[in-house]
This record gives structure tokens, sequence and C-alpha cells, in this order.
């Protein structure tokens, strides 16, 4: 069985030395790909001299080198980390036996800091317990830690996977894809330590926290469009209803519209409601066809183990 570990790095020079030789101790048979991302630190040369095979992407954000891994490296299994030295490698052949002997698609590391304080910067733990809650919601499947970056894959799901998202938000991505197309997903406990001295964080809380919501409402969008544009469309029905009844009212008993411009908004909102419902429905059935095309692509690749 070929492993694959997948290292996305930006600017990792202080960690990378470190991360490559862990995994190279726990998973002495894998194959460890560092993909660099413009690092300016010399982040690749470093990891070359650790033993690691080095790519470049050039196009800037998380998202671009996950689409190059998946498309260039060929494996079995994959286990995707970051290059920060957060994560425990230690952890890397349980992820990989959950995910072999559990024949799961995906094995999600759930990370529990072992100094939260210090692991998590203010407000990250709230902020992905908010973003996973609320994911969890949205798609009606219990998930505990969707921005982790310590994962495992099938073969499978990494060669069926469309990856569309370009920055932190890939995470969110992969998530969804693999609660959409009904996906075995593992998950496992992994200590989280802070970053090594002179090592730092490239996530912006805020500004990543809101993309990642964003991404969330999108891909609900994308993928449920029925339930999206049917909910909007049923909210503007029932304020319309509530705009039109005084107006109703008062015709039944004079006659009467004396508030046309109501009546006419009122009117304008049923009909806009009455589109989004359309609209839900003419973009569920492409939807359906997106899920066949990408359950075939999956159902033509073999998980070889």
């Amino acid at each position: 069985m070929r492993i694959a570990v997948l290292v996305p790095c930006y600017n990792e020079a202080v960690a990378i030395t470190k991360v490559v030789e862990d995994f190279r101790a726990a998973l002495p048979d894998a194959d460890i790909w560092v993909f660099d991302n413009n690092s300016n630190d010399g982040t690749a040369e470093v990891a070359a001299k650790s033993g690691a095979h080095v790519r470049h992407v050039t196009l800037q954000g998380k998202g671009h080198v996950v689409r190059r891994q998946f498309a260039d490296v060929d494996a079995d299994v994959y286990v995707m980390v970051d290059g920060d030295d957060t994560y425990h490698a230690a952890s890397g052949p349980e992820l990989v036996r959950c995910l072999v002997d559990g024949s799961h698609d995906m094995v999600v590391g759930v990370r529990k800091a072992q100094e939260e304080d210090a692991a998590y910067r203010a407000g990250h733990v709230w902020g992905n317990r908010m973003l996973t809650g609320f994911l969890s919601w949205l798609f009606g499947r219990n998930c505990r830690d969707i921005l982790t970056g310590y994962r495992a894959f099938s073969r499978r799901f990494v060669k069926s996977f469309p990856v569309l998202s370009s920055g932190f938000d890939i995470e969110t991505e992969l998530t969804v894809h693999a609660l959409e197309m009904k996906m075995s997903v593992g998950e496992v406990e992994t200590p989280y330590k802070e970053r090594p001295e002179g090592s730092f964080s490239k996530l912006s809380t805020y500004k990543d926290g809101f993309r990642i919501l964003r991404t969330m409402l999108r891909l609900f969008s994308a993928e449920r469009p029925l339930v999206f544009f049917g909910g909007i469309g049923i909210a503007l029905a029932l304020l319309s209803l509530g705009l039109a009844a005084p107006v109703l009212l008062e015709f039944l008993k004079t006659g009467l519209v004396p508030r046309l411009p109501t009546a006419l908004f009122a009117t304008g909102v049923m009909l806009t409601g009455m589109l989004s419902g359309t609209v839900g429905l003419i973009l569920d059935t492409v939807t359906r066809g997106r899920h066949e095309a990408k359950m075939l692509a999956y159902l033509n690749h073999s998980n070889r183990r």
C-alpha cells in the first residue's frame, strides 16, 4: 500500500524539517511531498535537504496547493498535514489505520489542544466551534472539527474531488464534499500544539472566518438549491402576505385600495418569491446531475489496499 504525506507550505522554513523528520519516523514507508506556495524564506530548499519531494505552486492560496497535490501525486492513501509543526505526527499511523480498517474515504484529525491557550489564538476555539456547529446544522450531519488541516484520504476521494476553493476555506469544501457524496468519514483525536518559536500563522481570524462562513453558504446554495432558494421563496411569500393582508381587508370592506404602492410592492415581493422557488427547482435538477457525475468519477477509481 502506497502512502503519501502531503504538506502544503508557505514560509515554514523554521518548522518544515521537524515535520518531515517526524512523519518519516511515524510513517517510514510513506513518500513525503512538500508543496511550496511562493515561500520567500527558503522553505523549499530546507524541505529538499530534509529528503522530501518538493514541488512548487505559483498560484497563491492553500486551495490551489491542494488542487496540485491531489492531481500530481499518485498513491493509495493520502495523509495531508500543515507544515507548521502543530500536528502530532505519531497520530499518522492511527489515521491511516482508521481509514483502511474502517473502509472510510476521509478520516479527520480532531484537534485536542495540549495547552489550549497557547495552541489556539484568542477566538479560534470559539470560532471553530461556531463554524463547525453551523455547518453540521446546515447539512444535517454532525462534525467535530471542520477546520483541521490534518486528514487522511482514500484514493477514490482524492481523484474524484473537484477543488474549487483557493484559500483556507478548502477544509470546508473537503468536508462538504464528503457529506454530500454520502462518503464514510472517520474521526481520530490528535494532540494539537503551539507553533515553534519563529513560526507565524498566516490565518486571519476575522477575515478568513467570514470567508469560511461565506463558503459554507455558497456550498449550501450549490448543493441544496431547493432548500436554499425555496426557503427564500417561502420567506418572501410570507412577507408579501403580511404586507397585503391590511390592504385586502380594506378592499373587502370598502371596495377601495387606498394604499396602492403597498399593494404593488406586496405583489412584486410575491412574484420574487415564486421566482426564487422556481430557480430552486431548476437548480435542484442541475445539482442532481452534478452529483451523478461526481459519483461516477468516484466509482471510476479503485481503492487499492
